[in-house]
């Protein structure tokens, strides 16, 4: 497979980790040609030139429109707010071109169904930004469970929680707006583990989720007028997988003191196993087994023997970063694209994970058990 000529649209936070990433990728793992940076866009122009040049993109834009029809482009990266997904990945689809968005697919339920349909018709690939998922402590996790090394798994806990508008002086943003947020913790946090939980346990069968916006105006930093913020800061899930096992899933965009507070435990009749991203090198494990005076749980460090670590570093527990996870996930849609095998989380996973949102924000609004089986194996059903 030659190069592939990659096109990036959004210079923020995500665009940056994903210049990154496409920049390290062909270091990291020297198997197949690095990516051509080809062209990067931005709606402010100025922006689009200097980060082009600062992370090496051939050319600069302010029309993403041209970047997803340019010729020379592959594979188009969308990191721009959420509302602007659906709208720029159908277009990079119908120029048939790959796609590695950033989460939340989409708005809806049904926007994400159509694109996961637009992409099928394609026969393109494609990659979702979840890249917590790309932590190979989480293969670990799912081995474990796979395995039957921890038994029968009869309970699962899992939370994001951040602090990033736990103040209340924190100024109105797109992000408090229905209409380009989305939800709000749900699709920002939730929807992270949401697809883990799914990657670990298999599919949710029946849920039950209440939504709560505790800072309920927010100043517009523009006008300085107290504006409604439109969707919630708080998420928590009631939930059953198709095995039979309870969970509960909890994220707070208040929670204050938290960072990256993503995480989970899962219970079974052999063991269990702890996981938190803030330590996101170690993944603690349980064995019920041998003398009950030596049992305890242990630290799994991450190290070499634990695939892809080997390719940053030869050494045990000299630990991965977040950038690194981005690097990680590039690398798994070029491998996508060379062999025509999907990746987990790609355009199908986002819309899943869409629409089991959406039966947390109808579960919310009809204070009822929503049954996952009945209403969104249905793959066009819409849930809000």
């Amino acid at each position: 497979m030659s190069s592939l000529g990659f096109g990036l649209i959004g210079t923020g936070f995500m665009g940056k980790a994903h210049a990154i990433a496409l920049r390290s990728v062909g270091t990291v793992f020297g198997e197949r040609d690095a990516p051509r940076l080809r062209y990067l866009v931005d709606a402010n122009l100025d922006n689009a030139k200097r980060s082009a040049e600062a992370w090496g993109f051939a050319s600069a834009g302010d029309d993403w429109a041209a970047l997803c029809a340019h010729p020379e482009v592959d594979v188009v990266n969308i990191c721009t707010p959420n509302h602007l997904h659906r709208e720029m990945a159908m277009a990079a689809i119908l120029a048939g071109k790959h796609v590695h968005c950033e989460k939340p697919l989409a708005l809806t339920a049904s926007d994400a169904v159509a694109l996961r349909d637009a992409a099928s018709r394609a026969e393109v690939r494609t990659s979702m930004g979840f890249n917590y998922m790309c932590n190979p402590l989480i293969t670990v996790a799912r081995e474990l469970i796979r395995n039957g090394e921890l038994g029968e798994i009869f309970n699962f806990r899992g939370w994001y929680q951040e602090d990033y508008m736990a103040d209340p002086a924190t100024p109105f943003s797109w992000r408090c707006l229905r209409s380009q947020g989305g939800a709000g913790a749900l699709a920002d946090l939730g929807t992270h583990l949401i697809n883990m939980a799914e990657y670990l346990l298999g599919p949710i069968s029946a849920l039950f989720g209440q939504l709560s916006t505790v800072h309920t105006h927010r100043k517009d930093p523009v006008s300085g007028n107290s504006r409604e913020v439109e969707n919630e800061d708080i998420a928590q899930i009631l939930c059953k997988f198709s095995s039979g096992c309870p969970g509960t899933m909890e994220f707070s965009r208040i929670a204050t003191g938290t960072k990256c507070d993503l995480g989970f435990e899962i219970f079974g009749s052999k063991g269990s196993i702890f996981f938190a991203q803030e330590r996101m090198n170690e993944l603690r494990l349980y064995e019920s087994q041998g003398p009950a005076r030596l049992r305890g749980f242990r630290t799994i460090l991450a190290g070499p023997q634990h695939p892809p670590y080997a390719a940053f570093c030869p050494a045990p527990g000299h630990g991965l970063g977040i950038n690194d996870l981005k690097v990680i996930e590039v690398w798994n849609l070029i491998n996508s694209i060379a062999s025509g095998e999907p990746v987990f989380s790609d355009i199908r996973n986002g819309c899943r994970v869409q629409q089991l949102s959406a039966a947390v924000e109808l579960s919310n609004r009809t204070r009822d058990w929503i049954n996952v089986e009945q209403r969104a194996l249905d793959q066009n059903a819409e849930l809000v």
